[in-house]
C-alpha cells in the first residue's frame, strides 16, 4: 500500500475577491510540481463564489468535468444549449471532448455558493461533448457508498457517465461507522476527500477538507471518528 496525504492547509489558495478557491492540485496560478495529480484525477478545486458573481463563458476540451455543490445553487449555461441551476444534492458531469464553452454564475443576491469541481483525464480523446446532471437521494449515501459517477460503459444505477474508467462515490458516515473500499482494478487508487467531520483512512487521521490518496492495494479501511461526509474518487493510476 502506498499513500499520499494532502492536508487542507497545504492546498493552493487564490482570492480573487468574487472567488475564493482552494486547489488540491496545481491549477492556474498555483503550480506545485509535487501536486500535479493523483492518477487520472487532475483537478480538485474547492470554490466559494460571492453573490451575483461567477465564471464568464470559457472553453474546455478533452476533460471530464464534475461539479458537486456543497452550499447554494450555481447557474450553468453552455454551448450545447443547456441552461439550468445545479443545487445541493445534485451532481453535474460534462464530457468536454472535441470542445465546448460554458459559464457558471451565483444568482443569489445574498448567499455564497460553495462547490467542488473535479477534472478527470479522459481515456478517449475528442468524443462528442456531453452534459448530464442529476439529483441523488441523500439517504442512499448514509453509512454506505453511493455511486454518482461511473464509466460510460459500466454505469451503476443512477450514476452519471464519463469517458474514463473512474468512479465517484459519496458517503455520509455516522460516528464509529466504517467502510471497506474495494477497488475495481489493481491499477486503481482511491482519493478520499473529507467534506466534513473526522475520519481514519488507511490508519491516517483526517479532518475537514483533508484528503488522502491510497493505491497499490485492493482494500482501504475508512472509519468515522465523528459524523462525517466524504467524496471518494476511484481512478486509474496510469
Amino acid at each position: 500500500m502506498r499513500k499520499v496525504i494532502d492536508k487542507a492547509n497545504t492546498r493552493g489558495y487564490a482570492d480573487h475577491g468574487w472567488l475564493k478557491s482552494h486547489h488540491t492540485f496545481s491549477f492556474a496560478g498555483y503550480q506545485n510540481p509535487a501536486r500535479m495529480n493523483f492518477g487520472m484525477l487532475r483537478v480538485l478545486n474547492d470554490d466559494v463564489v460571492q453573490p451575483k458573481m461567477g465564471f464568464g463563458t470559457h472553453p474546455h476540451q478533452n476533460m471530464e468535468i464534475i461539479s458537486i455543490p456543497l452550499k447554494g445553487a450555481l447557474s450553468h449555461k453552455d454551448s450545447m444549449g443547456n441552461k439550468r441551476a445545479i443545487e445541493v444534492g445534485e451532481v453535474q458531469v460534462m464530457s468536454a471532448g472535441t470542445g465546448l464553452t460554458h459559464s457558471e454564475f451565483n444568482d443569489s443576491k445574498t448567499d455564497e455558493v460553495n462547490f467542488l469541481q473535479l477534472w478527470i483525464t479522459p481515456e478517449e480523446m475528442n468524443v462528442k461533448p456531453n452534459y448530464q446532471q442529476r439529483e441523488f437521494d441523500a439517504s442512499e449515501q448514509k453509512n454506505r457508498l453511493q455511486t454518482v459517477v461511473a464509466p460510460k460503459d459500466k454505469i451503476e444505477g443512477q450514476a452519471l457517465p464519463i469517458s474514463q474508467q473512474a468512479y465517484i462515490y459519496r458517503s455520509d458516515l455516522d460516528a464509529n461507522s466504517s467502510l471497506d473500499l474495494k477497488s475495481k482494478s489493481s491499477n486503481h487508487g482511491f482519493y478520499v476527500f473529507v467534506v466534513d467531520g473526522d475520519v481514519q483512512v488507511a490508519d491516517e487521521d483526517l479532518g475537514q477538507r483533508d484528503a488522502i490518496g491510497v493505491y497499490e492495494t485492493d482494500n482501504v479501511a475508512v472509519t468515522a471518528k465523528s459524523d462525517s461526509s466524504l467524496i471518494i474518487i476511484e481512478v486509474p493510476m496510469n
